[in-house]
């Protein structure tokens, strides 16, 4: 007899959240509010918000049902789901698109793809000086608004609200260069977490502070006729630059640490 191949599931690495949702399915496929939802999956994840929660059923990767006046409402199914999504996001650093092609090989009964190793992931500090490294990929791009949309795999409405808060902003042409898509892409996975816009107001206004403060050191290179000392101010501008994202950085891993 041909043994049988065992079908996956979602719970290929359980965690509380599944096994409790799982004794919900059992208690009759009990549905949960998103409240209740919440507090579920806090335990093991606590970075989760409603407003996460809410994310990742517009992108498609939960579908709640919902009672005759809108509210949402969860069966065990939906909360295993989340569950796994967020898993994924946070052992394996998988974007939203590679889970949800995960979760559909799952319910065709295939085997997802393998996961990466989570020692691949670089640390925030090699992170920084990748994102500022300028490479000749990125340096010439200009994008129309239809190309950036696709490249940062956003949403029109996204865009718009991105450039209201000022994190992205098109070039007098009315394009975006390689520095604004990069924005871009970092914002949209800031968004897959939950964090919206207006969270990253703050971010935007350090950034700010941050551009003054290297203004003070190039600026009277800049005033210079002579070309050698000019390009030597807008090597100095991105030294500086590279050096206050690394110390960004490691002030935020020091404070995590220092909270954990």
């Amino acid at each position: 007899m041909t043994p049988q191949t065992p079908t996956p599931s979602l719970g290929t690495s359980p965690v509380p959240a599944s096994r409790r949702a799982g004794e919900a399915r059992r208690r009759g496929d009990e549905l949960l509010s998103i409240g209740a939802v919440l507090a579920f999956l806090r335990d093991d994840f606590p970075e989760v918000t409603i407003s996460k929660i809410r994310f990742l059923e517009a992108e498609g990767l939960v579908e709640p049902q919902r009672t005759p006046s809108g509210y949402r409402k969860f069966s065990a199914a939906d909360v295993e789901r989340l569950a796994y999504v967020l898993r994924m996001q946070r052992d394996h650093y998988l974007p939203l698109r590679v889970i949800r092609e995960h979760l559909d090989a799952i319910e065709r009964g295939e085997q997802p793809p393998a996961l990466p190793a989570a020692e691949a992931r670089p640390g925030p500090l090699e992170e920084a000086d990748r994102e500022l490294a300028g490479s000749p990929s990125t340096g010439g791009v200009r994008l129309g608004r239809a190309e950036l949309i696709a490249a940062a795999e956003a949403q029109e409405r996204e865009l718009v609200e991105w450039e209201s808060y000022g994190l992205v902003q098109p070039g007098p042409d009315g394009g975006y260069d390689g520095e604004a898509l990069q924005i871009a892409r970092l914002v949209a996975e800031l968004g897959r977490f939950g964090l919206e816009p207006r969270h990253l107001r703050a971010m935007k206004a350090a950034a700010d502070r941050e551009v003054s403060l290297v203004e003070q050191v190039v600026a009277p290179l800049r005033r210079h006729r002579n070309p050698q000392t000019r390009a030597h101010a807008e090597a100095t501008a991105r030294e500086l630059a590279t050096l206050s994202v690394r110390l960004h950085a490691a002030m935020v891993q020091a404070g995590l640490r220092a909270r954990s």
